[in-house]
This record gives structure tokens, sequence and C-alpha cells, in this order.
């Protein structure tokens, strides 16, 4: 296959985390790097082979021969960036949440498809075995009839260790249920189809600047079938996410984005073991449709159908 040139905009947390990968990758390679911090950027762009490195994503745009663009920048930023990468006719792979609103995220979904560049979502739940094999297990009818979705995210700090900066702790781009809220709000369309908000509420705190530290809201699968998110910041404990469906033979959970649990009716809830043969790796699939061929991607239409709800969500504050 033919090595591609990628460019990452955002040197955070997470853009480095996936930049490791890229530059492993035997049909990827990093060639170009852009932060707004000039110090942080160099020092990457040192680290990867002196490669070329930018304060200014315009002009990485127009000065470096890149195939594709990660876009790692907080989510406000998502919508101008990711517009400049796809008019100059650039795959581009973005960092979800897709957008800030509604109306950007259906402005990049439109311009993307107008402009027939591979567009990515970085869901990365999608390639992970306990996920995948959980969806398998609801396909073949292990919990029987749906009665019941939930997921639940408790964090005993927001934000957590590892994400200390502001945006992810403001209101206005951060906030629990856009970090990790959209990941199971993507998975559940996955497996279950479309989802429809009924009522939610968040709980605020008294700074108009800082994100939710609680939310409880319903909604329903296609089929109205309920489906319940209930998350709280600020609490005891140890974090713990948990994505569970309930059904009339039996209960499945995904716990802490990997492991699976279990029962059937008139048994305990036990461990599941995950099928690690339906792991599979988001960049790989990115290299498959950069040559054209047949892949398995999550593209900005998923991630605006993603924050549709989210922004229902948002809405209550």
């Amino acid at each position: 296959m033919q090595k591609h040139k990628v460019g990452v905009i955002g040197l955070g947390a997470i853009g480095e985390r996936l930049i490791k990968g890229i530059s492993q990758h035997e049909s990827l390679e990093v060639v170009a790097v852009c932060d707004t911090a000039k110090e942080r950027v160099e020092k990457v762009a040192n680290e990867l082979g002196d490669i070329q490195w930018f304060t200014s994503h315009l002009t990485m745009l127009e000065e470096a021969k890149v195939d594709l663009v990660y876009v790692a920048v907080p989510p406000k930023f998502h919508h101008k960036i990711t517009l400049d990468v796809v008019d100059k006719g650039i795959h581009v792979l973005c960092e979800k949440p897709l957008a800030n609103s509604v109306e950007e995220a259906h402005e990049m979904m439109q311009k993307a498809e107008e402009a027939k560049v591979v567009h990515a979502m970085n869901f990365p739940l999608n390639y992970s075995p306990g996920a995948n094999t959980f969806a398998k297990l609801v396909k073949e009818n292990y919990v029987g009839k749906i009665r019941r979705v939930e997921l639940n995210m408790h964090f005993p700090t927001w934000p957590r260790f590892w994400q200390q900066n502001d945006w992810i702790a403001g209101r206005e781009q951060g906030g629990f249920v856009l970090e990790v809220g959209v990941h199971y709000i993507q998975l559940t369309q996955k497996i279950f189809g479309p989802l429809k908000h009924a009522t939610s509420s968040l709980e605020l705190p008294e700074d108009p600047t800082k994100c939710e530290t609680g939310i409880f809201a319903s909604l329903t699968l296609e089929d109205g079938t309920p489906f319940v998110m209930n998350g709280l910041s600020q609490i005891p404990g140890q974090e713990r996410i948990a994505y569970t469906v309930y059904g009339s033979e039996g209960t499945l959970s995904l716990i802490n984005w990997s492991e699976l649990e279990g029962g059937k009716l008139g048994e305990d809830i036990l461990p599941i073991p995950a099928d690690e043969t339906l792991s599979s790796s988001l960049l790989n699939h990115l290299s498959l449709a950069l040559n054209g061929k047949e892949s398995e991607l999550y593209s900005f239409v998923d991630g605006y159908h993603a924050q549709v709800i989210l922004e229902k969500l948002r809405e209550s504050k």
C-alpha cells in the first residue's frame, strides 16, 4: 500500500495519543504538526524526527504536502479548521464531538460530502473487542427482548487528572456529557438505530462558565424502548462508566469502556470474556479508505446524528 502523509492540528492529550499510533503504522506517517503553543509544537516535531511544524493551520495547509489531516483541537474550533481542510480537498479525521452546534455539524457533513474526501470521526469504541462483543451478543439475542438501555457515568472529579484544562471544564464546549457521553450515543445509534430525545435536566454549578456536574435524561430507541442517561461528577469513589441493556432473558453491560459482564434470568452477573477476534483498528481502516478500498469508518454523518442528540441534552442548561 502507498504510504500516506498525515498532518496533525492540535497537540493535546488526545492528539498526542493518536500520533503515536500513526507514527507506528506501516502505511501512515506524520509529516507535519500544528499547535498554537510554539514550544510544544516544536518539541513534538523534533521528537518525530525533525518534521515540519506550524503555529497556523492555514500555513500548514498551504506549505505541507499532506494526504490526511487529523483535527484534534477543542470542539469549538472543529468547524472552522475542518472546513479549511476540506476546502483544500484534503481527507480529514476529526475528534469527537464533531462540532459545537447542530448547525456547525450539518455544514461540516455537507461540505465534506460535496468535496468527496474521506471524512472520519475518532470513535474508538467501534474498533474495540469489548464493545463489538457487546453488540454481537445483543444481536444474537443474549438478553432477549430489550426492555431498557442505560448509561451511568460517575466521575470523582471532572476534569479527570489527565485532562486539566479550561475548555474541558467549561460549559461552552466541555463537560462529561460531550466528552464521554458522545461515545455511547454514537454506539447506541450504531447498535440500535436512531435515538429520540424526550426529557433531560442538567445539574449546573453556580459559576456560569463551568460545565455540568450532573445529568438525568430520558431518550427512546427507534421502537420506543427507553434509554436512560444518568451522570454525576464530584462524588466519592472511583470513575465508573456502565452501559447496560436489560432484556426479557438477561442483562448485559459494558463497564469502563472495555469490560463485559452479564447474566441470564436466575443467574448471577458475571464477567464475560471479550472476543478478541472482533478487534480492529481505526488507522487500518483509514489506510484502506485512503487507498480507495472498502473500510469501516464512522463519518461526519455519524458525527452529525450524535450531535443532534448532544445538543438536545445541552439545551436543558
